[in-house]
């Protein structure tokens, strides 16, 4: 019996445009900081083959997502109704950004601004005063590190070491706070809503005075931050030790920002894990969602991850960030 369907022509360019996607380098992305002055066409290509994105859907969906929101509002939810406080009169850039982390699914992308409403709501002492100006120390520090070209798939690379991480210079709190600025910021960037972020936690260095570091009112903001509440009666099985081994910080961004920021985040590496993070992870791994967890790994020698992502680059790359981190975060804050 003859196979039917619909099928459509592909076009030589796009043909050209999807190998070209299969052998990309560094120097094929444009600037981490900034603006994006023209997304390259191999970029637009991924962004219509991954996000199901035309420059007529992209019309069609702001607008259906402006009357979603003053539709939802008028409803008279409250979380609906700061939706449409929040986003009524916001530019279409900003509305596009969330269109794009649930891949021009309209109705997904309310329900994360939802999310990014709700984040703010429930922990308004990481938004109080928040400013570049007020976290320029942390970011400046390292915390994050922000690698100043894109990998060869485009990502922006956000690093984390745990080694030299005061956390009586740099509380939780402050880190927390500094993420926010800085996704905000590198979002403005088109490249890096399509592209995505991909993250390295590095464990070299780790204590058990950062094991200790970690609060309990902290552990709490943690545990709600993944909207998890069932989550939260571990907490006296030693802090759920001390809540992801303190990638703690790392984890809990990640999984806070799958419901709660327009950001997508591809991988996330993991590298000179203790012996106990296995174990620890795994307790959280049944509330991480599928997807994030394809592409959490954890990284070993010239172990190859599932990204392709050789673990001994990972780590060339975590010591070079070293030397010039004060100088390219810096950027970041102008």
């Amino acid at each position: 019996m003859a196979a039917t369907g619909t099928f459509r022509m592909v076009s030589e360019e796009e043909q050209a445009l999807r190998t070209k996607l299969e052998h990309l380098s560094i120097k094929d992305h444009g600037p981490v900081y900034g603006p994006c002055k023209k997304l390259p066409d191999h970029t637009k290509q991924k962004a219509k083959d991954e996000l199901n994105e035309t420059e007529e859907k992209k019309v069609s969906s702001i607008k259906e997502l402006r009357a979603m929101i003053k539709e939802k509002g008028s409803e008279g939810g409250d979380l609906a109704k700061a939706v449409q406080e929040k986003f009524e009169n916001e530019p279409d850039s900003l509305l596009l950004r969330f269109i794009r982390a649930r891949k021009f699914d309209v109705t997904r992308a309310h329900e994360l601004m939802k999310g990014y409403v709700r984040f703010r709501r429930d922990y308004p002492e990481l938004f109080e005063n928040l400013t570049p100006e007020a976290v320029r120390s942390t970011i400046e520090a390292g915390y994050p590190r922000i690698l100043s070209t894109r990998d060869k798939y485009g990502r922006v690379v956000l690093l984390f070491n745990i080694d030299n991480w005061d956390l009586e210079e740099v509380t939780f709190d402050e880190t927390l706070r500094a993420y926010c600025v800085i996704l905000e910021k590198l979002l403005e960037n088109e490249e890096t809503q399509i592209n995505g972020f991909a993250l390295i936690e590095n464990f070299k260095g780790f204590t058990m005075q950062h094991a200790s570091g970690i609060k309990h009112t902290e552990l709490k903001k943690m545990v709600d931050m993944l909207q998890v509440n069932t989550l939260y009666c571990l907490q006296s099985t030693t802090s759920l030790i001390i809540y992801f081994s303190t990638g703690s910080h790392q984890a809990c961004v990640v999984c806070t920002i799958q419901d709660s920021f327009p950001a997508r985040f591809k991988a996330v590496h993991v590298i000179h894990q203790p012996w106990y993070f296995t174990t620890t992870y795994n307790v959280v791994k049944p509330f991480m969602k599928s997807k994030l967890l394809e592409r959490v790994s954890g990284v070993k020698g010239k172990e190859r991850n599932s990204s392709g992502c050789r673990g001994k680059r990972v780590e060339q790359d975590v010591h070079y960030s070293r030397k010039w981190v004060q100088k390219e975060n810096k950027r970041c804050m102008k």
